[in-house]
């Protein structure tokens, strides 16, 4: 058999054939397309690093935000899209009548890609006016990147907690098509909420868990609550189920 070079593999095999089971055989031979590797290679092997660095208190939080959405903003979307196999995701879901429903895609094993990742992922799939209600974080670090949809997006600093309220500054309100993104920490626009302002919306999620030894998770808030001066909101703090029902 005549032996074709790396280019024309590419575009007669994968052309044609770039099924799931063929994309598995590739990667195990090393022949996966080149303009995917650095999706894998380089951006979320640098975000693993990152992360790396944050938990071992090499890199502060803010920095790691930085580092994050630079990269974000130069992400290609079609390659991503490509690599988390995101048709075959999107066609075996069947959204939540309220909230986000939770996907956890595998994500194939590439050279330079640590398999042992510090950070989880996740897709949320959302139904039009579906949102991810308003929370923050406790310890954690996160990025998100939408990858199919529309949302209105909503971050808030946290200023003040104490048992029953948390007191928050409204930072961005804005929409958020695909490629959009943004990034939280303890120190920066730590409370968010997404409403999906169109049909089949999904968001991408990177969480690096227990920035610092101790607890991690989310806060529910209702952020209509008590105007502050300069902006500020004196939001109750409630459960998951409330949470849902006010603005899943």
């Amino acid at each position: 058999m005549d032996t074709l070079s790396r280019r024309n593999f590419h575009q007669h095999t994968l052309g044609s054939l770039l099924t799931w089971s063929l994309l598995e055989t590739l990667l195990a031979g090393d022949a996966f397309a080149d303009e995917i590797k650095p999706v894998t290679a380089r951006w979320l092997a640098e975000i693993d690093t990152w992360s790396r660095d944050l938990k071992g208190k090499k890199l502060e939080a803010l920095e790691w935000q930085r580092k994050v959405e630079e990269l974000l903003s130069r992400v290609d979307l079609p390659e991503l899209l490509k690599f988390i196999d995101f048709d075959k995701l999107a066609r075996q879901v069947k959204p939540r009548e309220r909230g986000e429903l939770s996907l956890r895609p595998s994500l194939p094993q590439v050279e330079g890609l640590p398999t042992d990742l510090v950070f989880g992922h996740q897709v949320f799939a959302l139904m039009k006016d579906r949102s991810v209600p308003p929370h923050g974080h406790d310890n954690m670090a996160t990025a998100f990147i939408i990858l199919k949809g529309e949302f209105q997006g909503k971050h808030y600093d946290r200023l003040e907690d104490d048992k029953e309220f948390m007191i928050v500054q409204p930072t961005i309100d804005r929409p958020f098509g695909p490629g959009g993104y943004s990034t939280i920490s303890d120190y920066k626009d730590n409370v968010h909420w997404f409403r999906a302002t169109t049909d089949d919306a999904f968001i991408f999620n990177i969480h690096v868990m227990s920035v610092k030894p101790g607890r991690t998770g989310r806060v529910y808030i209702d952020p209509n609550g008590e105007k502050l001066s300069a902006g500020r909101i004196k939001a109750r703090k409630i459960g998951h189920g409330e949470a849902q029902k006010l603005y899943g």
